[in-house]
């Protein structure tokens, strides 16, 4: 690669889900509605924990920071869409996509780690309930929400730092809607091999360790639920452990084969179609997937807003 080909990196330009004009007012709508229903859904959620004291268990505490980064999550990437195609401006500086990046990855890590925390804490309230409120104290909670915060923190912040060592062409048009890992390294001129290195090994690390260890609380919430003798305990386990692992599966599935498919295949498009499932269509659906069918929840949001259940 000659040196003039390369550039000053200033600015990228992000090309979203389609460059066709007839089609942004239907994306925006499309999305705004989205956001709203995310933002809305999960500050439901984080309210009626908050504000009902029976509410004050681990599996709702779990669940009121899962809302928070679902929250926090969505709005690493859609507000800027918006922006994009209300302004009919592409452009984003280099810091902006740096930053973007950064909190993308940020929250993206704490959601793997807040479903298997979620997944433990299910694990132990069906196999073990005698021992359950002794063992997920509130200190213990709060202490694997911390560790979950600071090694998403720093797994962030290593793929961000390994970006910035990176020299990029002149050709900074980015196929997606926000700026993704992935593509941002294919766009580079230089040499990728430790970015490609370092994106495998946190993807099986934190994505293939988290689903290892939900799938082994839910292989043994499984046994449990076998070896009860009441169908309606049965039922009610099932339904519990069914809502979190429908959001579990579309999460993972999607997330982790765009991850680990990107750099592999050259249809980008496809790629940014798939991420949606899992930067805004999962964050969506926690919401209604956990509290639609969840008493408790219901009847603190009525409480809190002065109804009569």
């Amino acid at each position: 690669m000659k040196p003039e080909n390369f550039t000053r990196v200033s600015e990228f330009v992000l090309l979203g889900l389609s460059e066709e004009p007839d089609l942004q007012p239907l994306l925006f709508g499309l999305f705004l509605s989205m956001y709203l229903i995310t933002a809305f859904g999960n500050l439901l959620i984080i309210l009626a924990v908050s504000s009902d004291s029976h509410l004050h268990t681990p599996m709702y505490f779990f669940l009121s920071n899962l809302s928070f980064v679902d929250i926090c999550f969505t709005s690493t990437t859609i507000p800027k869409m918006l922006v994009n195609i209300q302004t009919q401006s592409n452009v984003i500086t280099y810091e902006g996509c740096i930053t973007q990046m950064y909190f993308f990855l940020l929250f993206g890590t704490l959601d793997d780690f807040l479903l298997t925390v979620m997944a433990y804490d299910r694990f132990m309230a069906i196999c073990h309930p005698l021992h359950y409120t002794v063992i997920m104290h509130p200190r213990l909670c709060g202490l694997l929400v911390l560790v979950s915060w600071i090694m998403s923190v720093l797994n962030a912040l290593l793929e961000s730092l390994i970006v910035l060592r990176l020299s990029f062409c002149a050709d900074l048009h980015i196929p997606h809607f926000f700026c993704e890992l992935n593509q941002m390294i294919q766009l580079a001129c230089s040499d990728t091999f430790v970015n490609n290195l370092v994106i495998y090994f946190v993807a099986v690390l934190v994505g293939g360790g988290s689903l290892t260890g939900i799938l082994c609380s839910y292989y043994r919430i499984v046994s449990c639920i076998r070896a009860m003798s009441s169908a309606q305990g049965k039922y009610k386990a099932f339904s519990t452990c069914a809502s979190h692992l429908s959001v579990v599966s579309l999460f993972y599935l999607t997330g982790l084969g765009v991850y680990l498919s990107s750099p592999a295949t050259h249809n980008a498009r496809s790629s940014a179609t798939a991420s949606v499932l899992y930067t805004v269509v999962t964050p969506m659906l926690n919401p209604f997937i956990y509290s639609l069918r969840n008493k408790d929840i219901k009847g603190a949001l009525k409480r809190s807003f002065g109804m009569t259940a």
